[in-house]
């Protein structure tokens, strides 16, 4: 950073959280693309925006206490980060696995922040969750667990405060569990979690929307900037999570072949496509392991080791799984093979290092803050609908995810392009949202 201001707040933040190691990268991604524009803006500096807005608001942490199917105590790491409601109430998902730690919810909010601030829609950013690992659980723990998560964090919630979702490890029956836990507390029936069944005042698409939004995202950049389509690309998904099998689906039905997925224990690889029902009966309805698939489509094969999916023959990549799985050894497999894009389904899949290296072959890079925006844009049609106390129909919904993800896409390029950065997607949404997250602070004054 040449920028001494943004040098200097940099290294304060390294000083002041030293281990939190997937915030410090969030925050770095984020000052490296503002360089360009600090010195026409003295404001930022004389105000102390940078400290100011990557600093979270409120951070809530809590011990999550539940009792197992034989009455055994656990005590598993509850949080909540309120990162910020500069133009709205809080709003990110809750997520359940062992991999979270106060650092990686700490990104996640700040992501979704920028990431909110791109949707039009009054929403601040948040993030939470607990270590709680739902697999291998019964039905009545996880319902045990939800409950118990929740008697700690409904005081700070609410729909004109805090409105939580899901996120890994919390699907459609957590989120129920949730809902149903924190009606019970309040006594009130409002918009206070999104994410939920239709039957319970869920919107339609939801569970649809990140996976689709991110394959209405890339055809729109690939028609924008490469003049070409999803239309017979050969795509790699990592992950066979809800955000993963519904964007293998849209990118099917907007004519691409989906040719390799993957869980945390392997890969399956089909030459030509793989059987999305297959997927969608192993995950959705078994739960089961996806080295299960060749049992259901004989032309699909498992391998063991998740990352090596990435050494696949491919034009198109998209990370679906988790942070920093897509590193520069990974990308390197991905340039020798010639990739045409890389999407981010996941929130900052990509390290550092492997960012540097798509840029350096010029490969079109799609972060995950403007990528993956799909989920919560849905979400904030979900409070607006209940606020009418009206459903919309899906090709509604659907229609206004295609149009708000083309939307974010041209705002994003269009800040790219300001600047004679018209392939750098990450610092058009990184200028793009701090710019609108800053003037929101200087109108507001100091508080």
């Amino acid at each position: 950073m040449q920028n001494t201001y943004l040098d200097k707040q940099y290294h304060a933040f390294k000083q002041r959280y030293p281990n939190e190691t997937e915030y410090l990268q969030a925050i770095h991604h984020v000052l490296t693309s503002i360089d360009a524009i600090m010195d026409d803006h003295p404001e930022y500096e004389a105000y102390n925006i940078i400290e100011r807005l990557l600093e979270p608001e409120r951070v809530i942490g809590f011990k999550v206490t539940w009792l197992d199917d034989n009455n055994q105590v656990h005590v598993n790491r509850g949080y909540r980060v309120q990162h910020s409601a500069l133009i709205g109430p809080y709003k990110g998902g809750l997520r359940f696995h062992p991999s979270v730690t106060q650092s990686v919810l700490k990104f996640l909010a700040l992501e979704q922040t920028f990431k909110n601030s791109l949707t039009t829609l009054p929403m601040g950013g948040g993030k939470g969750g607990s270590d709680f690992d739902p697999k291998g659980k019964s039905n009545r723990e996880i319902m045990t667990f939800c409950q118990a998560f929740m008697r700690e964090l409904f005081h700070h919630l609410g729909e004109d405060v805090d409105v939580p979702a899901g996120d890994i490890g919390v699907g459609q029956r957590e989120v129920g569990y949730l809902y149903g836990y924190y009606k019970k507390l309040t006594n009130q029936v409002t918009s206070s979690m999104t994410g939920k069944d239709t039957a319970i005042g869920g919107s339609l698409v939801r569970q649809e929307a990140t996976g689709y939004g991110l394959a209405y995202f890339v055809d729109t950049a690939l028609r924008k900037m490469k003049n070409t389509s999803l239309k017979g690309k050969k795509v790699l998904i990592s992950g066979s999570g809800n955000v993963a099998i519904y964007a293998a689906e849209k990118v099917i039905e907007l004519g691409g072949n989906v040719i390799a997925m993957s869980d945390s224990s392997g890969y399956i690889h089909c030459e030509e496509c793989v059987d999305l029902d297959a997927i969608k009966t192993i995950k959705e309805e078994k739960r089961e392991r996806i080295k299960t698939y060749p049992d259901y489509d004989d032309k699909g094969k498992y391998h063991d080791d998740p990352a090596k999916l990435w050494e696949i023959d491919a034009d198109i990549a998209l990370p679906c799984a988790t942070q920093n799985e897509l590193d520069a050894t990974a990308v390197k497999h991905l340039v020798d093979n010639s990739i045409m894009m890389v999407a981010e389904g996941a929130n900052m899949p990509t390290t550092e290092d492997g960012i540097a290296l798509l840029r350096q072959h010029e490969i079109l890079f799609a972060p995950g803050k403007a990528a993956n925006a799909g989920g919560v844009l849905v979400s904030g049609l979900e409070i607006a609908q209940q606020a009418q106390f009206s459903t919309w129909s899906f090709d509604t919904i659907n229609q206004r995810l295609k149009e708000g993800m083309k939307g974010i896409f041209e705002a994003i390029h269009q800040t790219a392009k300001e600047f004679n950065k018209a392939d750098d997607l990450q610092f058009g949404v990184n200028v793009y949202s701090f710019r609108k997250l800053a003037n929101a602070m200087l109108q507001q004054g100091v508080v």
